[in-house]
């Protein structure tokens, strides 16, 4: 399996498990900050290395008056004074094309949304910002379509790639998670990372909002340590109940270092 360089730490190969982990949404600079601190402090206890993941802009939100996030400048310059502060990777979402170039002067890696895990454009700008690109898999894809979106990704000239599972619909406003699906996209020679958050997610299960089942994250993520998945991918906040913006799928920060703990000797096991 390729070996990817993300800021100070490195990932997949035989490197140990890491963490992407934030508030779903930039809420303001201090909350950011607050959240980030602690989820290094937490990371760091556990031996977990830390990526940090918040959004400037959450462009897929299920109505038109749902918060989305305070907008790409500001948002970079919050994720931009977490990276300095702070030493940690970021990660964030971007939705347009139009926006790579800018994103790419902070983020160390762009996320492609699972919306938007076949725009073609969208993805052949990310690539060619030589940044790393983790590709969130469309809801609606199965995990062999993904060789398909790697390959638009290589031909860009970029192998810094990165494929998250986040479930795979089922039914009405619901996701159900296939642990296969980890081992075969670990076939395409790429690290692969489990989204524990968005796959508990109730797409639009709210009506004007998601809403979610936050209480299986710590099964669903030992789960994907124990099928030996190179990363996962946590939402967290101080107070998920609070949050403006996918709160229903985020884990408590109180509950993070106990399952990280228990992620690491899963790993552990396995390997």
């Amino acid at each position: 399996m390729r070996e990817i360089k993300i800021g100070n730490i490195k990932i997949g190969g035989s490197n140990q498990l890491f963490l992407i982990a934030g508030p779903c949404v930039i809420e303001s600079e201090e909350s950011t900050l607050r959240h980030a601190g602690q989820l290094k402090a937490i990371a760091g206890e556990a031996g977990v290395p830390l990526i940090f993941k918040s959004s400037y802009d959450k462009a897929n939100r299920s109505s038109v008056d749902s918060y989305r996030g305070p907008g790409i400048k500001k948002g970079l310059k919050i994720l931009k004074k977490v990276k300095d502060t702070l030493n940690i990777p970021v990660l964030s979402d971007v939705h347009c094309k139009s926006e790579m170039k800018e994103a790419a002067k902070v983020l160390d890696i762009i996320q492609i949304p699972a919306f938007l895990s076949r725009q073609t454009d969208l993805i052949a700008a990310a690539a060619k910002t030589k940044r790393a690109v983790n590709i969130k898999k469309g809801q609606f894809l199965a995990p062999w379509d993904m060789e398909n979106i790697i390959g638009k990704i290589e031909r860009a000239g970029n192998k810094n790639i990165i494929l998250t599972e986040r479930g795979v619909s089922f039914g009405y406003n619901n996701l159900v998670s296939d642990f296969r699906s980890i081992l075969i996209m670990k076939k395409f020679g790429y690290p692969v990372v489990y989204d524990a958050s968005h796959s508990v997610q109730l797409p639009g299960g709210l009506g004007v909002k998601s809403g979610g089942e936050r209480s299986y994250i710590p099964r669903l993520a030992l789960a994907a340590a124990a099928v030996g998945v190179d990363g996962i991918f946590i939402e967290v906040h101080q107070a998920p109940g609070k949050a403006p913006c996918d709160g229903p799928n985020m884990l408590a920060m109180k509950d993070l270092k106990a399952l990280l703990i228990k992620v690491k000797k899963i790993e552990r096991a396995v390997k």
